[in-house]
């Protein structure tokens, strides 16, 4: 059994001090994994349900066929483990700001990280997601400037309204869309994860630059506050 509460890493970073914790959830016994920016709590192995949704609701607007797909946002590896588990997913590319992140999944410093680093389809690159899919970026894929993708999954910020870094806003634009979906092939998917309730003005914005859009709210149990929580997932392509 672990002990009760642990950190197991801590570093400066450009974006603020991030931690990575372990804890034992007195309910349950199970360990559960925080990070935290600065102060603020960025995700958790208790609320997963999002991220994996993130995926599934994504790839459903495919059809069957090897799939190349990217990811932004490495977080703790729920969202690129549950693509990995899509037979169809011959490649991944999982975009993450911070080494630190990708170095806690190389080392196996959380539970997924081994098995993300091991699996010859994924590949953990360090970058800035919202400059390499911007208008001026050379696309998502440093080996293969400008390469497309079936799908673009992304997971970094708390919403297209509250935003991790002022830099990222662009991209919920339609200028910044339009940039990146460039990024997909004919046919291919942009979906989105959110904090918040479904946003009207944000979900018009998707409707200027792609054919098709939707947003789907996910329930999930929050034994935190009791009752349950939700997400958006925005699907658009």
């Amino acid at each position: 059994m672990s002990v009760r509460f642990e950190e197991i890493d801590w570093r400066p970073t450009p974006m603020g001090d991030i931690s990575l914790r372990r804890r034992r959830d007195p309910a349950s016994g199970d360990d559960v994994y925080e990070v935290k920016l600065g102060d603020e709590f960025l995700m958790s192995s208790l609320f997963t349900a999002g991220e994996i949704a993130l995926t599934r609701l994504g790839l459903a607007q495919l059809p069957d066929t090897e799939l190349d797909v990217a990811v932004g946002g490495l977080g703790l590896g729920y969202t690129a483990r549950a693509a990995l588990d899509d037979r169809r997913v011959r490649s991944l590319t999982v975009i993450e700001a911070l080494g630190e992140v990708i170095d806690w999944h190389q080392r196996g410093y959380v539970p997924l990280g081994a098995a993300l680093s091991s699996d010859p389809r994924c590949r953990l690159v360090q970058g800035d997601f919202f400059a390499m899919a911007g208008e001026d970026g050379d696309g998502l894929d440093p080996e293969e400037p400008d390469r497309r993708f079936h799908a673009i999954l992304l997971d970094v910020d708390h919403s297209p309204r509250h935003v991790l870094h002022p830099s990222h806003a662009a991209l919920y634009e339609p200028s910044g869309l339009r940039a990146l979906a460039r990024r997909l092939h004919p046919g291919g998917v942009f979906a989105l994860w959110s904090n918040d309730p479904p946003d009207a003005e944000f979900y018009a914005v998707l409707g200027e630059v792609f054919p098709k859009a939707e947003s789907h709210v996910v329930d999930f149990p929050n034994p935190l506050q009791g009752g349950s929580a939700t997400n958006t997932v925005y699907v658009a392509g």
